[in-house]
């Protein structure tokens, strides 16, 4: 007697939390979200939750009303508790910073699934956001620290990250640590030679040019960048694309080095604002040099970003950062927060084309290589699949 077929096995169903998502995306951490849920799309049925405006792909949640000129962390704490209300159905729960953490966390006590949680940055190691969120600095590091060390997983960006887990919050077993690198979109961050861009925003494609690209916040250290050009080839075009600050004191501390730079040497050209990602790849593609100084990196998405455009790098040698730079190869590694040491690396590279094409050439190559969203994706759905017991 013929056996009927099998059904087929019914995919796991993912509930994805954060509080970055396109057109909303800011920093690295919803970079990495953008990308790996676009990529784990065929593996697992995942419904993404995000805040801020409603979107067509993502269910968005805002802070509520009543709270409207309370903390800003406690509006985020709103969004987590809409969120929590909203995943009912989920066999896991995946959640992106503390922004969206006591979500995953609520969620997986009041639904009995597992909690994945990214560790795309330590509260602990960011002291500085008590300037940003006063008393809200010590509700976010309640969120972090109540959901990490509770959470079935912890996926750790690098093993630099896996490391400052295990320093901040030791009461989480070593076991429960999964490291799982940050991609690139090779294919969409490749090198673009064209010059419309650059002559849109001034910025001379004949002459070199050190590029900085991130947040002004104390982490990604534009200041020591700044502070640097002091000693940096005067006749490289210093390119900073970099928004507003998290905080009044930071912005008028940044605009002040900008300022006096301006009054000393040209080609100090600084866009303010979120640029379009063809705008970005076409400056890094570019650029001579791409200028990392952070104080604070987990991995860095944007060395990534700026090898896959064949951009070579100068960065600190924090965090996860060596382990996407390889030293001498992609790029050349400083101490962080010294201006001179970081000025001295750039002007090698300035100086030296050869040198500056070798490190672009071979970094397009490593990020092509060893960091694709596919293998992210897929080392992310096993690890679903082993909590879930699938």
């Amino acid at each position: 007697m013929t056996q009927p077929a099998p059904l087929p096995a019914q995919r796991l169903r993912v509930a994805m939390l954060t509080r970055e998502y396109p057109p909303e995306v800011y920093g690295g951490a919803g970079v990495h979200v953008e990308y790996l849920a676009r990529s784990l799309a065929s593996l697992v049925d995942l419904t993404v939750h995000c805040q801020g405006g409603p979107r067509p792909d993502a269910i968005a949640h805002q802070p509520w009303e009543q709270l409207s000129a309370a903390s800003s962390a406690l509006q985020v704490i709103s969004t987590d508790l809409a969120m929590t209300a909203a995943v009912g159905g989920a066999d896991l729960v995946h959640s992106h910073t503390w922004y969206a953490s006591l979500a995953g966390h609520l969620s997986s006590l009041l639904y009995g699934v597992p909690h994945v949680m990214t560790a795309h940055s330590l509260e602990p190691l960011r002291p500085w956001k008590a300037e940003q969120l006063g008393g809200g600095y010590s509700l976010s590091s309640w969120c972090e620290r109540t959901a990490i060390e509770s959470a079935a997983a912890v996926v750790a960006v690098s093993s630099g990250m896996a490391a400052d887990i295990r320093a901040c919050y030791p009461q989480v077993p070593a076991g429960r640590v999964r490291v799982i690198y940050n991609g690139i979109d090779a294919d969409e961050y490749q090198p673009d030679h064209g010059r419309d861009v650059l002559d849109r925003l001034g910025i001379d494609p004949a002459e070199p040019s050190v590029v900085f690209v991130g947040r002004v916040t104390r982490q990604k250290g534009l200041p020591v960048l700044l502070r640097a050009a002091e000693w940096i080839d005067p006749s490289v075009q210093l390119v900073l694309c970099a928004g507003q600050a998290d905080t009044a004191e930071l912005q008028a501390e940044v605009t002040g080095l900008v300022e006096h730079l301006r009054a000393t040497r040209s080609g100090v050209i600084w866009l303010p604002g979120m640029l379009a990602k063809p705008e970005v790849i076409q400056i890094l593609s570019n650029a001579t040099v791409f200028a990392c100084p952070s104080e604070y990196e987990p991995l860095g998405i944007v060395n990534l970003e700026a090898m896959a455009c064949g951009c070579a790098v100068v960065a600190s040698a924090v965090g996860g950062i060596p382990e996407v730079v390889a030293d001498g190869e992609t790029g050349l590694l400083v101490p962080p927060g010294e201006p001179e040491a970081l000025a001295t690396a750039i002007n090698s590279v300035i100086r030296d084309p050869g040198l500056a094409a070798a490190l672009g050439a071979r970094g397009r190559e490593r990020a092509v290589a060893e960091f694709s969203w596919a293998a992210v994706a897929a080392q992310t759905a096993q690890l679903y699949a082993e909590l879930a017991g699938r």
